[in-house]
Formats: C-alpha cells, sequence, structure tokens
C-alpha cells in the first residue's frame, strides 16, 4: 500500500502498541544526559559491538519487522542477492513496515529499510541509496558516530565501566542509542566519501551506479515539489547547492566509467 505521508524524525513518538497497518517508526524518549566525563580508554571494541548488537536487536524488537514471504522483504532479497558482505563485514537486511521514508547501516553490517522509501523508489533508485549507506559502514562513519554517542551523549554513565562487558541498559537508554545509528548527521566531506564508496560498492557488486544519482535526483524535486523533507533527506543534505554539486560529481563518475543511465529515467 502505498504511504504518502512525511513524517520528519523529530516527531516520532515513544514505545507503544502499533498494529502494521499504521505502524511508524520507533523509539524511546532520550534520558537526560549526565555530566560526568567518560574516557575514550575505557571503551573497547568488544563493548562497541555489544552496543551495537544490542540496539539493533532492540530496535528489531520494538519495530514491525515485515517477515521472508512479505512482497516488500521479498523484493529487497532479490535486489541484495549476492551481496552477503562489505570488506569483511557480514550483512543483513530487514524491512521496517513503517510511514517514515528512510534507511539506513548499522555498524555491524545490519541494513534496515523502510517500506514507505521502497514504495517512491524503483529497484536502481533503492540500491543506490543502500549502497551509499552502506558507504558510511566501509568508511567507518556510523562507527565512530556510535563511539561518540556512547561516550559523550545520554547514556554515557552507563558505559563508564571498566569491567569488559557492556553495561546492562534501560529501554530508554537503548532507544536513544537507536536514534543515534538513525539519525547520524555527516560532514559534507563524509557525505562525499560515503557516496565515492558507496559507488565502488555498487559497481562491485554488478549495480548500476547511476541509482544513487537518479534516488538524489529524487530526492531533491521531492523537497522543491512538496516543500518537505524526509527523514533520509534532512541526513544526507545540508542544502540544495551541495546536493546538486553530489548529483553533478556522481554523474560524470557514471559517464567517466563507461555506465549508461536506465532509459527513460
Amino acid at each position: 500500500m502505498k504511504k504518502t505521508m512525511l513524517r520528519l524524525f523529530a516527531a516520532m513518538v515513544c514505545l507503544c502498541a502499533i498494529t502494521p497497518a499504521s505502524a511508524q517508526f520507533n523509539l524511546k524518549k532520550a534520558v537526560s544526559g549526565a555530566t560526568k566525563a567518560v574516557q575514550a580508554a575505557t571503551l573497547t571494541d568488544k563493548q562497541m559491538a555489544e552496543y551495537v548488537k544490542e540496539s539493533v536487536d532492540w530496535m528489531d524488537k520494538n519495530n514491525p519487522v515485515l517477515p521472508e514471504d512479505d512482497p516488500y522483504t521479498i523484493r529487497l532479497r532479490k535486489l541484495t542477492e549476492g551481496i552477503t558482505e562489505a570488506d569483511g563485514i557480514p550483512l543483513n537486511f530487514k524491512v521496517y513496515n513503517v510511514i517514515d521514508v528512510n534507511a539506513f547501516a548499522c555498524p555491524d553490517g545490519s541494513v534496515r529499510v523502510f517500506s514507505s522509501l521502497m514504495d517512491i523508489m524503483d529497484d536502481d533508485e533503492l540500491m543506490g541509496i543502500i549502497g551509499h549507506e552502506i558507504g558510511h559502514v566501509l568508511k567507518h562513519h556510523s562507527k565512530n558516530a556510535f563511539r561518540t554517542e556512547l561516550l559523550t551523549g545520554a547514556v554515557k554513565d552507563a558505559v563508564g565501566s571498566t569491567s569488559n562487558k557492556a553495561a546492562a541498559l534501560t529501554d530508554s537508554q537503548l532507544g536513544t542509542l537507536g536514534q543515534s545509528l538513525i539519525g547520524a548527521k555527516y560532514s559534507q566531506k563524509q557525505e562525499n566519501e560515503a557516496d565515492d564508496c558507496g559507488y565502488d560498492f555498487l559497481v562491485a557488486n554488478g549495480r548500476n551506479p547511476w541509482g544513487m544519482v537518479m534516488s538524489f535526483e529524487k530526492f531533491l524535486n521531492m523537497e522543491d515539489e512538496q516543500g518537505a523533507k524526509s527523514t533520509v533527506v534532512q541526513r544526507m543534505f545540508s542544502s540544495h547547492p551541495e546536493t546538486q554539486k553530489r548529483i553533478d560529481r556522481m554523474k560524470a563518475r557514471c559517464v567517466k566509467d563507461g555506465f549508461t543511465r536506465p532509459e527513460g529515467k
């Protein structure tokens, strides 16, 4: 079913009972930050991995993941067939049946695509967005952003233990970490790096990189026509001039490398 509402991430509500027909992406309201500093040395890579897994598991549990026999999941499985890893990071893909227009990739290789994004993107465009998000993982942008949230955000006191085991977190704290995964904002330099890395990832996996260009163009036109930004637009694009520069740069790469834009698109 087509979903036309584009909701801003800031309007997401706290954890509540939901049904697939009216579901929306679900994150608990963040707890207030404390003032005590946490030293970076107290957070090991093992702890990082545990916190990422716990956060992804929490989001999968508290949001409507579509089953394997659902048309959205079948489509995503077909699009990502044969794509199992990125530079040694195992990838796993799921669809959230929510009305927000978004997709995100986590440091552990978990890629979550929202059904409403799939509604407005064709196959090439959707793979372009997925490639870009995986680019952030490959460049370690998402890992660094998550580490920063753990060390300086609202959960910093909870993770300040010197133990090798990650501290137990509440639902509210896990919701806060989930927000940092899905809502991480990157610098223009990082976005360009993710564009280039995502382009290379698509090409290496036999996908047409024009899909990234076309998805960017669609988001830009959507903003112009509707005067509103989806969550993914808010995260990925900061201004019209920079967005157009990114589009032009990726177009030039496609042309230089001899890729053909899909006919009629």
